[in-house]
């Protein structure tokens, strides 16, 4: 009797434990796997990070891109609400930089040249006369290393590189990292670490288009942002820094309470004729290279909320005005103009040409280093 009623108990705690395992969240997690293989016959491959609630983030090597991010809206609908492409094909003949991981220098500089202890560097020119992103052959088209740094409740990935002494005509042999973090609170942690063996600039940023919606056919015109930032630095035509800061207040410009994007977007105001519309760099208060609230983007049909945080002291927020539906993206959608917003941690654009401006400049023996976080909850 006392062994049938041991085998009992020993039945029940054993169909508890099962249930418990079948009931709980999944584990969080990191899956690998074969994605393409680049003309010369190196192989790409995309690692899924998800969490315990199911939402997840692609990242793939050829690039580092952020290829998808999955997560609910207020029904608990899961769908990727960042552009991209379905194959590798699509990213290797990219030239929106969709997703990418953007250096040595995300943004703008003046006519590809800067000086450093007296030397000029004449730089890839790549956007009319000046260079962009890090030119033509940059971070985006490179093959990173890559392996898992943990499986854990906060799936994460290291991807590697190493950008050699005048690569797009930048000094010195840059090593450099950037590790994915996935959490549980449907944040994606974006750190970045560069040194460098010679002087150099390093202004690394991430450039996914986000549509938190949902739906890649719809604008981005309805949804409401708010930019922690009380002025801008603005432009000339050609998209450059005048080098002095401007006062957001009583201008199209001002985000400081919440507004709707499509609002003023066409306003006859010079800085969104130059842009075509918001392709500007703001401020964010209180710099201190500690990570703080940027900016926050609302979307009203889905629930979806996007906050970005980040140690930087700008923030770019460009409204893709350039984008006109040649691009055949996922599932082939044509992305049209203003269908998705990029919200790009950085120091200010053209910093190697104002000394005014946050420097940028790496020496031997520092380490650079960066966090972004891209947070996404439910109202």
């Amino acid at each position: 009797m006392k062994t049938l009623s041991r085998y009992l108990a020993a039945a029940f705690l054993f169909l508890v434990v099962c249930l418990s395992y079948m009931f709980a969240k999944e584990p969080s997690m990191v899956t690998k796997s074969f994605f393409g293989k680049l003309p010369d016959g190196r192989e790409v491959y995309k690692f899924v990070l998800t969490n315990a609630s199911k939402a997840h983030v692609t990242v793939i090597n050829y690039g580092a891109i952020v290829a998808s991010i999955v997560v609910p809206d207020r029904n608990g609908k899961l769908e990727d609400v960042v552009l991209g492409y379905d194959s590798l094909p699509g990213y290797i003949g990219d030239k929106a930089f969709l997703g990418a991981s953007v250096g040595r220098y995300g943004n703008r500089i003046a006519k590809g040249r800067f000086t450093l202890e007296g030397k000029q560097y004449q730089l890839t020119v790549n956007d009319g006369e000046n260079h962009l992103h890090g030119g033509g052959s940059a971070f985006n088209k490179a093959l990173w290393d890559a392996h898992v740094v943990s499986e854990g409740p906060e799936p994460s990935i290291e991807m590697t590189h190493v950008s050699p002494d005048g690569e797009e005509g930048y000094p010195g042999n840059l090593e450099v990292s950037i590790t994915y973090t996935w959490t549980e609170k449907n944040e994606l942690r974006i750190e970045y670490k560069g040194t460098t063996d010679k002087i150099t600039i390093f202004n690394p940023t991430n450039h996914s288009y986000f549509n938190i919606s949902g739906n890649f056919t719809s604008s981005i015109l309805d949804q409401v942002l708010t930019i922690e930032a009380d002025s801008i630095t603005p432009v000339d035509k050609g998209l450059i820094p005048t080098g002095v800061l401007s006062a957001v207040a009583n201008t199209p410009m001002d985000f400081r309470t919440p507004a709707v994007i499509g609002s003023r977007i066409d306003d006859s105001f010079e800085q969104l004729l130059f842009g075509k519309g918001y392709d500007h760099n703001w401020v964010i208060r209180n710099f201190q290279g500690q990570v703080r609230k940027a900016a926050q983007v609302y979307d009203p049909k889905s629930g979806r909320i996007l906050t970005a945080f980040t140690d930087q002291p700008g923030l770019q927020f460009y409204s893709s005005n350039f984008l006109d539906g040649s691009i055949k993206g996922k599932h082939g959608v044509a992305y049209q103009r203003r269908s998705a917003l990029c919200l790009e941690a950085q120091c200010f654009p053209d910093s190697p040409n104002k000394p005014e401006f946050p420097s940028t400049v790496l020496k031997p023996g520092s380490v650079y280093r960066q966090t972004t976080i891209y947070q996404f909850t439910i109202q």
